[in-house]
């Protein structure tokens, strides 16, 4: 099993929940987090005063797949997360060793 996950813009959360129901996703975790990248933050003023922002509010997305569904999954995710701009994101894959539905008691690949 596969655990991908994205953090993406926040704007962009509808668009990519649309691309993992249309390759055949029904589970996702999805959280509210907060980070930077190489973008390194932005300037804002606020009452005049310039300050620092660098940590963005960013959109968490973790989606635990089989083998066969990674490649599906990681193009639906960029193709719906990309703007063309800055801070768009990233995408990894981890493995996982188990996984276990609590109710049934199902295991690893049937528990996906």
């Amino acid at each position: 099993m596969k655990l991908v996950t994205a953090v993406i813009k926040p704007h962009r959360v509808e668009e990519v929940k649309t691309a993992l129901r249309a390759v055949g996703i029904t589970g996702m975790t999805v959280q509210e987090v907060k980070g930077v990248g190489r973008q390194g933050g932005h300037a804002e003023v606020y009452r005049g005063t310039e300050y620092r922002v660098d940590l963005l509010p960013k959109v968490r997305f973790e989606v635990l797949v089989g083998p066969e569904a990674v490649d599906d999954v990681v193009d639906a995710i960029v193709a719906a997360a990309a703007t063309g701009k800055i801070g768009d994101g990233k995408v990894w894959v981890t493995e996982v060793e188990s996984s276990v539905r609590i109710r049934p008691g199902e295991r690893d690949l049937e528990a996906v």
